[in-house]
């Protein structure tokens, strides 16, 4: 091929300068097709926003359907007399929600005609003495053949899975259900002309512009070789020189860099070290001396009644269950100062099994979660076990720590809740503060394999984090919590909580990412390889 004729064109940089324009262009045309296609759908998706409003709002005694199906999803099951008679409740309800539509039937265009209104619980039998979960079902018979197509079901499932409310309902009369058919129609048949044009008209500017960038490209490759063979044997020479030069003198800044970083990390790392060890220290001394003052009265009362001439048995067997808490509480916490007084540098390495870790701080903390942090507490764990290799002390430690942050992250969201439903409009003031009111928090502990690796995952609902809290969140002594009165009382704010946790899973060959964002809650996940099996 001879050096004045260019090289075939390059199909890709064609495709990279055309993109931007045919992105722009069908973005409102596709937008244009998209909006004439769903407007006969708009009646559809409002009729049903209508009707759910309907089953969230409206309130026969005091609560709305939902709650009512919220609080029956929670009864025990083993009680079945109250489960019957919040079901009689739920039936009533359901009744003067829907006996007014079909008095009115036909009688009012924007009433819809309710067929059957029912709640049920999935995976869940009806109570003792009913055959199903409470229903409602008109006596008004469904429409024929011809209008069956008109009646609409709507599943709406309550938001924190509670349980999912099913209405069977007719919005508009047959002559509006056959104009939105129409509507439907055209506007499909519509949005498929606009996108012929559109595509047709992008065809011809793309031949357009590749001729232009073709005769282009051929000029600028003649222009270029002509300068490149007058420049070739001038530049060659100079250019290896300023390759070496500059290559040597890389070579020494980065020597220089590198030595300095690692003495500036060193000497960081061991004051970090030092200050984390110095604040344990005093944090475990002050909690051991509090702790074991408050443990020695119940001890000598609980030894007192137990001593007592005559004491029935099965108080007695009572208060020895609580002396056994008492000593366990003792024990456990000897065991939390000898794991924060230690260096996590000195691991004592045994196998431990995730699950059984994660459902042990379910067990501790679930209880106390609920009734005085205001919380769910749950946990997860994949069949069968997941080893790793730890120490048993440190890897407890950092899931409370996990588990404590977390908590703290739901005190600050119901905090933000509350102070936002003060503000705002008057009028809708007292329904935002009894939402903000029945916010509640959540923390989930979750442990499964990933391939070959073990994972961990801590995820709530509370405030989220901003990225430089992210970035910074395991750097010790940094709180966004500190001098807070929110956390009076919780041994919160002073920044050695994430900061211990990421010593300790360094340690343990374990990695750290977290997911988070601002109003959007957070996930912390550990990641382990999995413990070699045993021979």
């Amino acid at each position: 091929m001879s050096d004045s004729v260019p090289p075939p064109p390059s199909v890709r940089r064609y495709v990279w300068r055309l993109a931007p324009f045919v992105v722009v262009w069908f973005i409102p045309v596709g937008w244009v097709g998209w909006q004439l296609s769903a407007r006969a759908d708009w009646a559809r998706e409002t009729d049903e926003a209508d009707v759910r409003e309907w089953l969230n709002e409206t309130r026969v005694f005091r609560k709305p359907l939902p709650e009512l199906l919220r609080e029956y999803a929670e009864l025990d099951p083993s009680d079945p007399d109250r489960l019957r008679l919040k079901a009689d409740e739920i039936d009533a309800h359901l009744a003067g929600m829907a006996e007014p539509t079909r008095q009115y039937a036909g009688k009012l265009p924007l009433f819809p005609d309710v067929f059957a209104l029912a709640v049920d619980l999935p995976g869940r039998a009806p109570p003792a003495g009913r055959d199903a979960h409470p229903a409602w079902r008109s006596p008004v018979p469904r429409p024929g053949t011809d209008a069956e197509g008109r009646v609409r079901v709507l599943r709406y499932e309550v938001a924190d899975g509670a349980g999912v409310i099913r209405c069977e309902y007719r919005a508009h009369t047959l002559n509006r259900f056959e104009e939105e058919q129409r509507e439907q129609r055209f506007g499909q048949f519509a949005a498929v002309l606009v996108l012929i044009a559109g595509f047709g008209f992008v065809s011809y500017f793309a031949v357009r512009f590749l001729r232009r960038e073709r005769a282009r490209e051929v000029r600028s490759y003649e222009q270029r070789l002509a300068a490149d063979r007058r420049e070739l044997e001038l530049t060659e020479a100079r250019r290896a020189a300023e390759e070496l030069e500059r290559q040597v003198l890389a070579a020494e800044l980065e020597r220089a860099k590198i030595e300095g970083r690692a003495a500036e990390a060193e000497k960081s790392a061991l004051e970090m070290k030092s200050q984390l060890y110095a604040s344990i220290g005093i944090m475990a001394g002050s909690y051991a001396h509090n702790i074991k003052n408050l443990l020695v009265r119940p001890n000598d009362l609980l030894a007192r009644c137990m001593e007592v001439d005559g004491l029935p048995r099965e108080q007695h067997g009572m208060l020895q269950e609580v002396k056994i808490t008492l000593g366990t509480v003792t024990e456990r916490l000897q065991q939390i100062l000898r794991t924060v007084r230690r260096d996590p540098h000195k691991t004592e390495l045994t196998r431990i099994d995730l699950s059984d870790l994660v459902r042990e701080a379910e067990k501790t903390w679930a209880v106390m979660a609920w009734e005085k942090w205001k919380l769910r507490l749950t946990a997860e764990a994949a069949p069968g076990p997941l080893p790793v290799t730890g120490d048993i002390s440190h890897l407890q430690q950092a899931v409370e720590n996990l588990v404590f942050n977390a908590r703290d992250a739901t005190f600050e969201m119901r905090n933000h809740l509350r102070e936002a439903a003060r503000g705002g409009d008057v009028a809708g003031r007292k329904q935002r503060l009894i939402d903000a009111a029945s916010w509640k928090g959540e923390v989930a502990l979750k442990a499964y394999r990933d391939g070959a690796d073990v994972v961990l995952e801590v995820r709530d609902n509370g405030i989220g984090m901003t990225e430089e809290v992210r970035r910074n969140c395991l750097t010790t002594h940094f709180s966004t919590k500190r001098d807070n009165a929110l956390y009076e009382g919780y041994s919160a704010g002073m920044g050695l909580g994430l900061s211990f946790v990421a010593v300790v899973l360094e340690h343990h060959g374990a990695t750290l990412s977290i997911d988070s964002a601002p109003l959007k809650g957070t996930t912390f996940r550990v990641r382990w390889r999995a413990a070699e099996p045993r021979v």
